[in-house]
């Protein structure tokens, strides 16, 4: 790829970007290391990997990339025999087991989902997925490789120094050690304060010089003092003395401290001897790790910046199509960013894109390759769904201010350095990307010469895309096939850019309008349109007649766009209107039901209490048949009331059956009747013993016949045919020996949820069941709530609670009833 190109387009600031969101330097270090490469297949693949790590990531919110150590010294080391890591390597070493075995766990857990992230994995701590002996090799190596991993933690602590449990004899050494320094110190104290005034220092303490332990004492008690100097102070005044009195403890200190030394050498030595059979391995598990990190760090950026992978095309085929683009440094800066849509179609291989001064044209040239050359290094550039992109063998730049006076060139000479490169070897695979072609030079010169070579390009096949502000060029898409006007909006009324690209329509470069808010004289600008020549000046006319025009149309575009939000907003009112009616309604029914209970209930206790004082009363003196009979006739009488009464109260005549009251009279086969366990209306087909087949919504049911309410003819005529509720057809019923003991309320909406519990209460309360088992799932949690609501609600629930792990868990919630 062109290195020139690659620098113009900031790549490698890109690179940088991305590389911040790794977790190790190392990780970082392999993002910077990416390049654009024109093989389709693993530009693919790398894309496919990295949008699957950005899945793996929304998947396992909480999992990071692993720590990478930076092993690649040590393990070059390794290849040396007779070589001895230091504690730091070792350390390092334990920490890359780990961080490997831990992201080998993590990947291969949800290797069915991520393939490509567990062909990576896989290579962690040297393979094993594969079948037969070579599987069970790989095994015992891991098994191995984390027992030495263990073992390196036992050894050496998080600073790299060996632990003094590393072994009993190293443990031994260092107590020893340790109560050697302290009978030297107490020595050398006790010694301290034996010497004269005039030679003690005041306020001197023990101190260590060169491994040797010390005390200060004054230049002129050398003599006495003894024993040897091993510094002194800053003024010369002070020396510190090693006197005889601690020699001989002091060499057994340095005797204990060369046999520590020893131990520990000897400890390093074995454990990089248990790691060296194990360098391939441990080379490849690094360059593993590093791979990851590198997935992660462009998931992350994806991620972070909403990119969505583009499709990649064959060299030199299909179209060219961005979506909602944004150019990729400035979406990372503190000001907003408009994105960019852009589609080519394959014959369409040049783009010629006009408009005023900071309208963006040099941004949307960058950003235009800055997403291809991202694409084709394994990064997700910020881009939308549906992104379209070939496959570009090479990418060539002439964008920006290149004078170089080391170079005696001038601008126009860099920019005809650039375009001769061009020119010379951009063929129908590669991406042209040219700033302002045809300026810096006198510009009927530099247009002709801007024409020739958009013309040889775009015969080439090059996929060019130049700005301009000639307005030759911009009719050069009428002209040439394959050339395609574009402009990047700007407001001619406030005079700002928008940043909307358009193609098909060229733009005006606004610079007496410019001129003109800026406030320049009228007669000097007057002058100025004057000379423009009439061709530019038609153009110019025709290009403000398409901008108003399209203007307008995105004013009414607009506008209908209010207008349909408004509607919707509107629909959301009515709906929300709709729900709260029906809410209404269910909580009226709920509350008739309960008052139809209460009053049937009430009515049969009072009924049953007057029977009762009767029978005191009256005593043995009242025959019992007779006391019976006239029981029955009274219940029957007050049941009758009852009944009528609630017959006249609408919605609530149903209740009378569901209480357990006798209907009116006893239904027949041909009868219209009313069931009460639903509410559902049908006809009784047949009746055996003291059950009905009644045939309701094209479903036959069995229902008790004290279930059946009868309708006169007029309640007949105006009950309309109800379809089956949800159940019936899969065979509940009403009576009482058949309720079911569970209800499942999975797909219903919450108002149908609601209706439904409450008659699997009634049913399970008939056949006094004491549980209840509801099955609405886990979901959001809304169905689960409207049962909360619905069981709080009833005076026959007395408990519920969601269900054990063996019952179904938190989907489930079981209701005990009285």
């Amino acid at each position: 790829m062109n290195a020139h190109a690659l620098q113009v387009l900031q790549f490698p600031e890109a690179l940088e970007l991305v590389a911040k969101f790794a977790a190790s330097p190392l990780g970082a270090d392999a993002v910077r290391a990416l390049e654009p490469s024109d093989a389709r297949v693993w530009v693919d693949a790398e894309l496919r990997r990295v949008d699957q790590m950005a899945a793996f990531l929304l998947a396992s919110q909480d999992w990071v990339a692993p720590a990478v150590p930076d092993l690649r010294a040590p393990l070059r080391m390794l290849a040396v025999e007779g070589s001895v890591w230091d504690g730091a390597a070792l350390r390092d070493a334990g920490e890359l087991l780990r961080s490997a075995r831990s992201a080998r766990r993590a990947l291969l857990r949800l290797a069915s989902d991520y393939p490509l992230l567990a062909e990576v994995a896989n290579r962690l701590l040297g393979g094993g997925e594969e079948d037969g002996a070579e599987a069970a090799e790989a095994r015992a190596r891991r098994r191995l490789l984390e027992a030495e991993e263990q073992a390196i933690r036992k050894a050496i602590d998080e600073a790299g120094h060996v632990r003094d449990e590393a072994t009993p004899g190293l443990a031994r050494l260092r107590r020893e050690i340790r109560a050697a320094r302290l009978r030297i110190v107490e020595r050398l104290e006790q010694y301290m304060a034996s010497l004269p005034d005039r030679i003690r220092v005041a306020d001197a303490s023990v101190s260590v010089r060169d491994g040797r332990y010390v005390i200060p004492v004054r230049r002129e008690g050398r003599s006495e003092v003894g024993g040897i100097v091993h510094d002194e102070s800053a003024s010369g005044n002070t020396l510190f003395v090693e006197p005889p009195v601690a020699i001989e403890l002091m060499n057994r200190l340095r005797e204990l401290e060369l046999s520590e030394a020893r131990e520990v050498q000897r400890i390093l030595r074995e454990l990089t001897e248990k790691l060296r059979p194990h360098r391939e391995v441990l080379q490849v598990t690094l360059e593993a790790l590093i791979t990851i990190d590198s997935l992660y760090a462009r998931a992350r950026y994806a991620l972070e910046y909403n990119g969505r992978r583009p499709e990649i095309l064959p060299r030199g085929s299909g179209g060219y199509v961005v979506v909602r683009g944004y150019h990729p440094l400035l979406l990372a800066g503190p000001d907003p960013v408009v994105p960019f849509d852009l589609a080519l179609e394959s014959d369409e291989r040049t783009l010629l894109v006009s408009g005023p001064n900071t309208g963006g044209k040099t941004v949307l040239l960058k950003a235009i390759g800055l997403i291809s050359v991202m694409a084709q290094a394994g990064i997700i550039p910020p881009v939308g769904a549906g992104t379209r992109l070939p496959l570009f063998g090479n990418v060539f730049a002439d964008i920006g201010d290149e004078q170089s006076i080391e170079a005696s060139l001038s601008t126009f000479s860099a920019h005809l350095k650039n375009l001769r490169e061009i020119v010379e070897h951009a063929d129908a695979d590669a991406l042209a990307l040219i700033d302002e072609i045809g300026s810096g030079t006198d510009p009927m010169e530099g247009g002709a010469l801007a024409r020739a070579i958009l013309v040889e390009l775009t015969r080439r096949g090059t996929r060019t895309v130049a700005t301009t502000h000639l307005g030759q060029l911009k009719l050069l898409a009428g002209v040439e096939p394959g050339v395609v006007n574009a402009s990047l909006q700007f407001d001619s009324r406030e005079l700002k850019p928008t940043y909307r690209l358009v193609k098909g329509i060229p733009g005006r470069s606004y610079g007496l309008a410019i001129a003109r808010g800026l406030g320049f004289p009228a007669d000097v600008l007057e002058r100025a349109e004057s000379y423009q020549p009439e061709s530019e000046r038609e153009v110019g006319q025709l290009l403000v007649e398409l901008e108003e025009k399209e203007r307008r149309a995105a004013e009414a575009l607009a506008e209908a766009e209010a207008a349909r939000e408004e509607l919707v907003a509107l629909r959301r009112q009515v709906e929300q209107r709709e729900h709260e009616v029906r809410k209404r309604e269910r909580d009226a029914e709920r509350r008739a039901r309960q008052q139809a209970r209460d009053l049937l209930l009430g009515a049969r206790e009072e009924v049953e209490a007057a029977i009762r004082e009767l029978r005191e009363a009256m005593g043995a003196a009242v025959d019992a048949a007779a006391f019976e009979e006239a029981a029955r006739t009274a219940r029957r009488r007050v049941e009758e009331a009852a009944r009528k009464q609630l017959e006249r109260t609408p919605g609530l005549a149903v209740e009378a059956g569901a209480a357990g009251l006798a209907p009116a009279r006893a239904p027949e086969p041909g009868d219209r009747v009313r069931i009460a366990a639903t509410g559902a209306v049908g006809t009784v087909v047949e009746i055996r013993d003291s059950r009905a087949t009644v045939e309701t919504g094209g479903v036959r049911l069995q229902v008790p016949l004290t279930g059946l309410v009868a309708l006169e003819p007029e309640d007949a005529e105006a009950q309309a045919p109800r379809a089956p509720i949800a159940g019936l057809a899969a065979g509940w019923s009403a009576p009482e020996v058949e309720a079911r003991p569970e209800v499942d309320l999975r797909g219903l909406r919450a108002e149908e949820a609601a209706g439904e519990v409450e008659r699997a209460v009634d049913a399970a309360a008939r056949a006094e069941l004491t549980t209840l088992r509801i099955i609405h799932g886990k979901g959001t949690g809304a169905l689960r709530e409207v049962v909360a609501q619905t069981l709080r609600a009833d005076r026959r629930v007395k408990g519920f609670r969601p269900g054990a792990p063996a019952e179904g868990g938190t989907g489930v919630t079981i209701a005990e009833l009285e």
